[in-house]
């Protein structure tokens, strides 16, 4: 009885968030029967769900890009177009295709365009190199290629004959996407597929070559979990400056087709210009990764009086933890609107810090989402209590079942592990420690390199911090700081002394090493195989 009771009650509040989400209204009898239709027909998945925002806004603004914007019943035609036309170039249900696109209307278009067919679609980073797109290339096998003309001298060196142009600074010709929406013979509705096509997005490969991860179709379940702890509105614009071909750029693009989103685009990030985008569109909500934020704030302060964002309501963070006190300093300037989100491309989010949380309690990841169950193990995989750190598992409906190349995640009890360590607190926030092939034991101490980061990048002088461990021969690890400071007369003993006034002695670096930057792929993650070359 508990159980159903429990079930109830979540469904009373999924109906709330959606009703105040505005996914949930009332809609004349008409437009109710057309999307029962299109879901029963499409399901839940971008073909289907963009096919109701035509049916339900179709002159509502989808995509504002460098090219201009396009309504939601252009969105659909255009797809139903390009979809037609890449069936002719032999792509076919349960093939894959491989998208490697900045943000820009390409790359929704293939999107949508190849769920229309049922095809799988695999995600490439726009910063990966040769090596690493060889290899990802060779073990996912696409039968074509959507690429931005940019990295065709990339994917020279690929073997797929198959290829399209999804972004191109000249004239579009017959194989760009433009061309061939232009070419196909109808704009009608194709038949949908037996089965929807997967949609398979790359781990970071921070650590090696990165694994592929088929992301379920999240649909409503995905969307109420999220908003239970992010006010997300219908019908507001947002400007996704994170990667769409990433968890968090990708999760805003779905959630365009049940929110009724308009999405502003740009292909490359540049922080001044982000605010101008706000502004000039009057962003409700902003998609970013951390360093974004990070290059926002670095903006001299004249720069940053120019743009006020009142209505901006949501500034939505994840990719990593949110350094020192950037998140203070945001909400100060533009309004307690930042929330961050902690998980992974294997996870989805785990847990959302909203203003109150950072607020509150700097550091902490927050709470956690409705429908969202997190437990914290020791290494026997017994559950610990409140306040002892150990192993983070998760369970949520939107964890992957396993890599594409095979193998996946450590399992308990129907949760997946994150590969991180942390604790909740006794308010049911939860603390991420660092992951958990991170630690280092120098001198016999358990040290967390995030623990460091974090007390060292909460010094006014320090503009971004990395840790690792290192060899060493007395002590076995030792960790090793590298660090973007503000100005050179900020010396290694300063920061010393700022970990040994804040921290135990033993975390205290024995090298800190100061850079002109930190390197970083394109989700904003720091490259820390990289770091370990430098001395």
């Amino acid at each position: 009885m508990a159980t159903i009771s429990a079930k109830v009650r979540e469904a009373a509040t999924s109906l709330k968030i959606l009703t105040e989400s505005g996914i949930v209204r009332f809609y004349g009898p008409v437009t109710l029967a057309g999307l029962a239709k299109a879901l029963v027909t499409w399901g839940t998945s971008p073909a289907g769900g963009f096919k109701t925002m035509a049916l339900r806004n179709p002159d509502g603004v989808a995509i504002i890009d460098e090219l201009g914007s396009l309504t939601f019943r252009e969105l659909h035609t255009r797809t139903n177009r390009l979809a037609r036309a890449l069936r002719a170039r032999g792509v076919k249900e349960g093939e894959g295709v491989a998208v490697m696109c900045r943000n820009h209307r390409g790359f929704i278009e293939a999107s949508i365009a190849i769920s229309k067919l049922g095809a799988d679609v695999l995600y490439l980073n726009t910063a990966f190199a040769g090596p690493q797109l060889a290899d990802v290339i060779e073990r996912e096998d696409p039968q074509v290629v959507v690429y931005d003309e940019e990295f065709a001298e990339l994917l020279s060196k690929v073997d797929i004959e198959n290829r399209v142009i999804g972004w191109t600074d000249g004239e579009p010709g017959e194989d760009t996407i433009e061309g061939l929406i232009e070419a196909a013979d109808s704009e009608s509705d194709l038949d949908p597929p037996k089965k929807s096509g997967r949609t398979i997005i790359l781990t970071s490969g921070t650590t090696g070559t990165p694994k592929g991860a088929p992301r379920p179709q999240g649909g409503l379940p995905a969307a109420v979990s999220l908003l239970s702890r992010m006010p997300l509105r219908s019908g507001w614009t947002c400007h996704v400056a994170a990667p769409l071909f990433h968890t968090w750029g990708f999760a805003h693009y779905q959630f365009a087709m049940l929110l009724g989103s308009t999405l502003v685009l740009t292909r490359k990030f540049d922080p001044e210009n982000a605010l101008k985008l706000l502004q000039e569109h009057d962003c409700e909500s902003f998609v970013v990764i951390p360093v974004m934020l990070q290059r926002i704030m670095a903006l001299p302060e004249e720069t940053l009086d120019k743009y006020p964002l009142p209505k901006l309501k949501v500034v939505a963070s994840s990719g990593s933890a949110l350094p020192g006190d950037l998140p203070t300093r945001w909400m100060d300037r533009f309004g307690d609107n930042l929330y961050s989100i902690y998980g992974s491309t294997e996870i989805a989010w785990a847990s959302i810090a909203d203003p109150t949380d950072l607020r509150e309690a700097p550091g902490s990841a927050g709470k956690l989402p409705l429908a969202t169950i997190v437990k914290i193990f020791d290494e026997e995989g017994k559950e610990l209590p409140v306040g002892k750190s150990g192993r983070i598992f998760v369970g949520n409906d939107l964890q992957i079942e396993g890599y594409t190349g095979g193998g996946g995640k450590e399992m308990i009890d129907g949760l997946m592990s994150s590969g991180d360590v942390g604790r909740f607190d006794e308010d049911g926030r939860l603390y991420v420690e660092g992951r958990d092939d991170e630690m280092i034991v120098s001198g016999g101490e358990n040290v967390f390199p995030k623990e460091v980061e974090d007390c060292l990048a909460s010094h006014e002088g320090v503009v971004e911090v990395a840790c690792i461990g290192v060899d060493d021969d007395d002590y076995g690890k030792r960790l090793r700081a590298f660090v973007v400071r503000e100005s050179e007369s900020l010396s290694e003993s300063d920061l010393k002394n700022w970990v040994k006034e804040n921290l135990a002695r033993y975390k205290v670096p024995r090298d800190i090493v100061f850079l002109e930057e930190l390197p970083r792929n394109a989700t904003g993650k720091v490259l820390k195989r990289e770091l370990a070359d430098h001395e």
